[in-house]
């Protein structure tokens, strides 16, 4: 599983008088969602009548619009807007206890497509909308069939589980429906603002790379399926991405993110604040080229509140979510958990989809309903230390049997079990200062000269499949020594935090009382769905670390080009 690097935190992401961009709710009479339920009854009402007949379909339409302005060095790169719109089919055969997406045991690339894609037109006529979702009903209902038919072999060829659990759960039906959203965005005076900060990286000729992006996207989603959920939603969702790109002489490359998210364009900085968090990149930029290089290490470290937050995204996270705990060929580190102690008892772990922010800052996982339709839910999933559930889809887990709104998807992708809002509560906090005292007095008992402060990470990525090792990686690119005699912190590079999961829960010993929130996308088995962790400081009694990948090629030989002063 991948954090990919849209930082705010994982991050993605005001105006000022000269631009204008605002969120709108248009009309909300459409006539797509009454369009899709009508052709969905009508083709069910016939796939239910076939020998091997439907239990159950489900249609998707993304409507999608974006801009896009990408500025590098103070020149537009690139600068459009885009609107497309397409839906997914589901069709399933058999029945809600065993159907055609049952997995095909020692064999998963046996699995066909489970959904079907196909784009339609921008405008709302209701005749080619509907060929095209009748044609990829018919397509995808003939491959559930040759599917449900290696299902029944399989099943049949392998050992009998013990305790099957379904593979589809039975939920309630849901209506919703909202208004379809829809911005505005005076592109001319962005195009400016992001020319003149992006400029700024040109006062550096060592640094090698520098982008700065808008991207303004409202995206409605209309949702129907056969027992009778209707749902309409949209989001408007805007956000701010500076990166930085310097070499050390060595070669390596030292790269710094910056970004920012809002639920409407009024929530992104001010060009003054931009400027500023741009000129504090430039600095660091500057120092990391100096910086010594780190050993590998084995010892105690405080993690930021952002890089906690990616800790536990990546170590934690995704080891409960659900379908792993399904799937015979992952390494389902808790499944045999549930009840038992798996965190510090002074720990509490949970994820909530319905909370729009922490403090000040929004939240990259919200949403209402889920991508099956289910309403998303706050869920307790460790409590004082001690595993309660999992983060569940469609698909049951043994004793799990309904979704807690945790079934998502990249649009195109079918959902599985992923995370949402990773909130991590904490009894045991303590002031920032005395939080670095601990970490000094750490060093010292384990009779090391330092400890680490791990400030900011780019992203991470974990294992969790039985053939390869259980292990974690973040990728921190801010990192400081924190020296047990009271020097100075002294800013190092070149150095990942690594790991197994279990070993590095043992180790946490306390935490500070300043939540930080890591924003960004996270990229597994069901696309990229943008996540957010939220998290104290926490002090870890010994981390590892190794050294970072480093390119072969120096940094350049011949001096930067200097602007040419116009006469």
């Amino acid at each position: 599983m991948r954090i990919l690097r849209f930082p705010a935190g994982i991050a993605l992401l005001c105006l000022l008088e000269v631009a204008s961009a605002r969120r709108v709710h248009t009309a909300p009479a459409t006539p797509v969602l009454g369009i899709l339920q009508s052709e969905l009854q009508r083709n069910m009402q016939v796939l239910k009548q076939q020998p091997v007949p439907a239990y159950f379909a489900a249609y998707t339409v993304y409507d999608s619009r974006s801009t896009q302005i990408l500025a590098s060095f103070g020149a537009i790169e690139r600068s459009d807007e885009n609107h497309q719109r397409y839906a997914t089919v589901e069709v399933r055969v058999g029945d809600y206890f065993l159907d055609n997406t049952h997995p095909i045991r020692g064999d998963a690339r046996a699995m066909g497509p489970r959904l079907a894609q196909v784009g339609l037109p921008l405008s709302d006529d209701e005749k080619p909308m509907r060929q095209a979702l009748w044609r990829a009903t018919d397509r995808t209902y003939k491959t559930a069939t040759e599917a449900l038919t290696r299902v029944k072999t399989n099943v049949a060829a392998k050992v009998k589980d013990d305790d099957p659990a379904p593979d589809f759960s039975r939920e309630e039906k849901q209506e919703h429906i909202d208004a379809p959203v829809n911005y505005t965005l005076d592109a001319k005076a962005w195009e400016a603002r992001l020319r003149r900060v992006s400029a700024l990286f040109s006062e550096d000729p060592l640094i090698l790379r520098s982008n700065l992006s808008l991207t303004i996207e409202a995206d409605n989603r209309y949702y129907t399926n056969s027992e009778g959920s209707l749902i309409a939603s949209g989001d408007v969702g805007a956000r701010i991405f500076i990166q930085g790109v310097t070499k050390a002489d060595d070669g390596m490359e030292l790269p710094l993110y910056t970004s920012y998210f809002a639920t409407s364009p009024e929530g992104l900085p001010d060009e003054k604040q931009l400027t500023a968090d741009t000129r504090t990149m430039m600095e660091l930029l500057g120092k990391l080229r100096k910086a010594p290089l780190v050993d590998p290490y084995s010892g105690p470290a405080i993690l930021s509140g952002r890089a906690a937050g990616v800790f536990f995204h990546e170590i934690f996270g995704h080891r409960v979510e659900g379908n792993r705990q399904r799937n015979i060929d992952d390494g389902q580190t808790f499944a045999g958990k549930v009840n038992q102690p798996i965190l510090p008892s002074f720990l509490s772990v949970e994820f909530d989809p319905t909370l729009k922010k922490v403090g000040n800052v929004e939240l990259m996982g919200h949403y209402v309903y889920d991508d099956q339709g289910v309403k998303g839910q706050r869920v307790t999933v460790v409590d004082k230390g001690v595993l309660k559930t999992f983060l569940l889809d469609r698909a049951p887990v043994k004793t799990f049997n309904k979704s807690n709104g945790h079934g998502r998807a990249e649009p195109g992708f079918l959902p599985v079990s992923r995370q949402s809002n990773l909130l991590v509560e904490s009894s045991r906090t303590m002031p920032n200062e005395e939080l670095m005292n601990q970490l000094r007095q750490e060093a010292r008992k384990q009779g090391k000269p330092f400890g680490l402060l791990f400030d900011n990470i780019e992203g991470g990525f974990t294992t969790t499949g039985r053939g390869s090792a259980n292990a974690f990686n973040v990728l921190p690119n801010v990192v400081y020594r924190i020296y047990t005699d009271g020097r100075p912190p002294e800013l190092v590079r070149g150095v990942d935090l690594i790991g197994t999961p279990l070993t590095a829960f043992a180790k946490i010993i306390a935490t500070g009382d300043k939540k930080d929130v890591f924003n960004g996308v996270c990229g597994a088995e069901s696309g990229g769905v943008p996540v957010s962790a939220s998290s104290p400081p926490l002090l870890v009694s010994e981390v590892e670390v190794q050294k970072k990948a480093t390119s072969q090629e120096t940094a350049p030989i011949l001096p930067a080009p200097k602007a040419v002063k116009k006469s």
